[in-house]
C-alpha cells in the first residue's frame, strides 16, 4: 500500500475526497489544499486518470530535516533514489517552502535537492541522470514546512487540469481552469441531472471548458485520456500492466457513455469564442455531441425539447467586459433570464464577489468559496423556483395591481414635489413582504431596489423564493425598468451599525437629485443606499432652519443632511462621524455640489468625545444641531455601547450644550418603541416638541412609525 496525497485548489478538498473514495482510496482525509489517502498502484493510477478536481497526485517517500541547505542535501541524499530513477533517466524538481532565510529562493532549494539525487546515483553507478523540466522520467516534489522537508514523487508529472484539449497558448478572455469547471458541475448537481436526461447549458461558454467537462462527466470519459505523459511511466516502480488495464477500461467506458449523451449546449455573444470552443470540442472527441451557437445572454431561452437541466456559467468578473458596472449588468440580465424562463432548472454560477451573486436575484441553496488559479471566486448553486401561475392564487396579480396603483398615485406627488427617489411599495400585502424603492437617477436611468423582509421561520422557504422571483419580475415590468437595473436585497433584523456594514465592494455610485442638491447613492454595496428616503422631509426642515446659520450634523453618515442645508444657504457646517468610509462619501457629496470643505468641515470623531471638546472650547455655537444616532452601536466613550433609549438624555443634553442661545436641535431615531424622557429634559432646561407625524412622507404613510423626530429648544 502506498501513502499518497492529492493536491487541489482550496475549497475543493471535500469534492476531491469523494472522488478518491469512489476510486477505492482508503483512509481518505481532507487537509488544506489537498487530501491524503492510502491505496495500491491501481488506486494511485486511477486518481491520476480519473480525478476531475485534483491538481497533482504525490507519493511521499520521506521526510528529512531542512534546517539549512546542507541538512536538506544530506537528508535527500540518504533516500534510496536508485529504487525510483535510473542513472540514465531524467528528472525535474519542484520546490516550495514557507518563508525561510536558509533558502534564498525556490530555485536554490530545487538545486540542492537535484544535486543530492544526482550525486547519490553517480556515486553508485558512475553515471548521473540529467535534468528535463518538460517531460522528465521522474518529477520530484519537495515542500518545506517548519524546517522539515516532505519529499514526494509526482505521479501525475504535470498539472492534472491540463487535459489536452486546449491548444497551447490559445484561450478565451476569461479562462476557467478545467478542474474548477469540473468542480462547478459536480457541486451544481450535474452528474445527477445528466443521469435523469437533463440538459447542460452554458450561456457564456467562452472556449467551451464547462461544456467539455460536462460532456465528459455525463459520458463517463476519464479526464486524463488525452494526456500523453505521466509522472509514473519513468518511475522504476511503474506497473505497466496495471496502467494498461486502467486505460483499456477507460476507453470502453467512454465508448459506451458517449453513445447516449444528454443535450449539451453552449452560447456566446462573441463569434471568436464559438470558433475557439468548436476547436476544443473537436479535440476533446466531442464533435457533433455539443451544440454551439452565437447568441447573447439576453436571448437565452430553454432549448426546444428540453424540460429540465443545469445552467452552468462563468460570467466575466469585470475584466472581460472592462469594468465592474458592465459585469454587474451581465449578472442581472442572466438572473432575469433564469428567473423568468428556467423555472425548475438547476443553476451553478461562478462570480467574482457577493455583488455579482446578489445581482442574479436568486437565493442559492449553497454558496462555495473557491479559487480559479489565484483568483478567489464564489459559486452559487440552487434551483430556480417554479413560479406559481398568477391566476391560480391571485397573489401575484394582486401584487402587480398594488404596485401599479401606488405608482399611479405617488407619481403625481413625486412630479409635483420634484422627488426623484421614493418608496413605491412597502409590504402592503402579507404574501409579498418586500419594500420597493425607485431611484430616477440623473443619467436618465430608472433603478430599483427590491428589499425582501426576512420571512419568519415558519414560512416555507420555497414558497418565499417563488414570491420573491415573482416580485422582482413584476416590479421590472410595472416600473418599466430594465431587469438589469433591479437590485435585490434581504433585510434581516439589524442591531446597531449592521445596516451600515458593507455587503460587497462594487464602488459604483449613481447621482440623484433632492431639494436642489446633487447626491450620490450606492445601490449595490450596502443594505442602505446612502440616502434615507423616509428622512426626506426631515432633511428639508433642517435645511430651512439653517438658512444663513450654522449646522452641526452628528452621526452624519453620507452627509446628505449637510449638503441639503448647505445648498439651501447654510453659512457653515461641521459633519461628525466615526466611519472613514462614510466621511469620504460625504466629502464626495460636498464636492459634487461645489461646496468648500473649509466652510463645510468633515470631522472624524466619536460623537460624545467631539461634543465634550466642543462644549469645553470658547468657540462659536451652532444654530442647528441635527442628531440621528443608530438605535444601538459600539462606542469607546460609552463603555463599549450606545443605546439610544438608555442614553438619549445624555446625548441630547450634550448636543444642546453646543447650541447657540436661540438654536434648535433636531433629534431623530428609527427605534420603533422609542420613548422620549421629556421630564428629564425639562429638568435640564429643554423643551421637546414631537414633529414625527409631519415628517412622514406620503410614500411612507402606511408605516407612520418608520421614525420619530423631535424639535428641541431651550425652555
Amino acid at each position: 500500500m502506498l501513502m499518497l496525497f492529492a493536491t487541489c485548489a482550496r475549497g475543493l478538498e471535500n469534492v476531491l475526497a469523494e472522488e478518491l473514495r469512489s476510486l477505492g482510496a482508503l483512509r481518505v482525509r481532507p487537509a488544506r489544499a489537498g487530501v491524503s489517502f492510502v491505496g495500491g498502484t491501481t488506486v494511485a493510477y486511477a486518481a491520476c486518470l480519473w480525478s476531475r478536481t485534483a491538481s497533482r497526485v504525490l507519493m511521499p517517500i520521506g521526510k528529512v530535516p531542512a534546517d539549512d541547505a546542507e541538512t536538506l542535501y544530506e537528508g535527500v541524499a540518504a533516500i534510496a533514489w536508485e529504487d525510483h530513477l535510473s542513472p540514465d533517466g531524467t528528472l525535474s524538481v519542484d520546490f516550495a517552502t514557507d518563508p525561510n532565510p536558509e533558502f534564498r529562493n525556490t530555485m536554490f532549494g530545487a538545486l540542492k535537492v537535484k544535486d543530492a539525487i544526482v550525486d547519490r546515483l553517480r556515486d553508485k553507478f558512475g553515471r548521473r541522470p540529467s535534468v528535463d523540466t518538460l517531460t522528465p522520467d521522474l518529477r520530484v516534489n519537495v515542500r518545506v514546512r517548519a524546517k522539515v522537508a516532505t519529499v514526494s514523487i509526482d505521479l501525475s508529472g504535470d498539472a492534472l487540469h491540463r487535459r489536452g484539449y486546449r491548444e497551447p497558448g490559445v484561450q478565451s478572455e476569461a479562462p476557467l481552469k478545467e478542474s474548477l469547471a469540473a468542480a462547478t458541475l459536480l457541486l451544481g448537481g450535474w452528474r445527477e441531472t445528466a443521469v435523469g436526461g437533463g440538459a447542460l447549458i452554458d450561456p457564456m461558454c467562452g472556449s467551451g471548458t464547462l461544456l467539455i467537462e460536462g460532456a465528459w462527466i455525463a459520458g463517463d470519459v476519464a479526464p486524463g485520456l488525452l494526456r500523453s505523459h505521466w509522472g509514473f511511466t519513468g518511475w522504476l516502480g511503474h506497473e505497466v500492466n496495471v496502467w494498461d488495464d486502467l486505460l483499456a477500461e477507460a476507453d470502453e467506458r467512454a465508448e459506451v457513455g458517449l453513445a447516449s449523451l444528454p443535450p449539451v449546449l453552449g452560447f456566446d455573444s462573441d463569434p471568436r469564442s464559438i470558433t475557439l470552443a468548436t476547436a476544443n470540442v473537436a479535440r476533446a472527441g466531442l464533435r457533433g455531441k455539443v451544440t454551439l451557437e452565437v447568441r447573447a445572454v439576453a436571448d437565452l431561452v430553454v432549448p426546444e425539447g428540453a424540460t429540465a437541466g443545469l445552467v452552468a456559467v462563468n460570467p466575466p468578473y469585470g475584466e472581460r467586459l472592462g469594468d465592474a458596472s458592465s459585469a454587474l449588468d451581465v449578472y442581472r440580465v442572466l438572473g432575469e433570464r433564469l428567473r423568468t424562463g428556467f423555472g425548475g432548472w438547476r443553476y451553478a454560477v461562478l462570480s467574482g464577489d457577493e455583488a455579482h451573486g446578489a445581482a442574479l436575484g436568486l437565493i442559492p441553496d449553497k454558496t462555495f468559496s473557491l479559487f480559479n488559479g489565484a483568483i478567489p471566486v464564489r459559486l452559487d448553486t440552487g434551483m430556480t423556483p417554479v413560479a406559481a401561475a398568477p391566476d391560480a392564487t391571485g397573489g401575484s396579480t394582486a401584487f402587480a395591481n398594488r404596485v401599479r396603483k401606488n405608482l399611479r398615485h405617488l407619481s403625481k406627488w413625486a412630479r409635483r414635489e420634484g422627488v426623484t427617489c421614493w418608496r413605491v411599495y412597502d409590504a402592503d400585502l402579507p404574501d409579498f413582504a418586500v419594500a420597493v424603492d425607485l431611484y430616477d437617477c440623473s443619467d436618465g436611468v430608472r433603478r430599483v431596489v427590491v428589499s425582501e423582509y426576512e420571512a419568519p421561520s415558519e414560512i416555507d422557504p420555497v414558497a418565499a423564493s417563488v414570491r420573491l422571483t415573482q416580485a422582482v419580475a413584476i416590479v421590472a415590468e410595472v416600473l418599466e425598468t430594465p431587469p438589469a437595473e433591479v437590485r435585490l436585497k434581504v433585510r434581516r433584523r439589524q442591531r446597531g451599525d449592521a445596516q451600515y456594514e458593507r455587503l460587497r465592494a462594487t464602488g459604483i455610485f449613481h447621482e440623484v437629485a433632492e431639494g436642489g442638491a446633487r447626491l450620490l447613492v450606492n445601490l449595490d454595496d450596502y443594505l442602505d443606499t446612502g440616502l434615507f428616503l423616509d428622512h426626506r422631509i426631515t432633511r428639508g426642515i433642517v435645511a430651512d432652519l439653517c438658512v444663513g446659520g450654522s449646522l452641526l450634523n452628528l452621526f452624519s453618515y453620507t452627509g446628505a443632511v449637510t449638503v441639503r442645508a448647505a445648498v439651501a444657504g447654510a453659512r457653515s457646517s461641521v459633519s461628525v462621524d466615526l466611519s472613514n468610509t462614510y466621511l469620504a462619501w460625504a466629502r464626495r457629496n460636498l464636492a459634487l455640489n461645489g461646496l468648500d470643505e473649509e466652510q463645510h468641515r468633515v470631522v472624524h470623531a466619536e460623537v460624545f468625545s467631539y461634543l465634550e471638546r466642543a462644549s469645553a472650547e470658547d468657540g462659536p455655537r451652532f444654530d442647528v444641531v441635527f442628531c440621528d444616532p443608530p438605535s444601538f452601536s459600539t462606542s469607546n466613550a460609552m463603555e463599549g455601547t450606545l443605546d439610544v433609549q438608555r442614553d438619549h438624555v445624555r446625548l441630547i443634553t450634550a448636543s444642546a450644550a453646543v447650541l447657540a442661545p436661540e438654536g434648535t436641535l433636531v433629534f431623530s431615531t428609527n427605534m420603533r418603541r422609542f420613548k422620549m424622557d421629556v421630564e428629564a429634559l425639562a429638568q435640564a432646561g429643554l423643551h421637546v416638541g414631537d414633529i414625527s407625524e409631519e415628517t412622514i412622507p406620503p410614500d411612507f404613510a402606511r408605516n407612520p412609525r418608520i421614525h420619530r423626530c423631535f424639535l428641541i429648544r431651550r425652555a
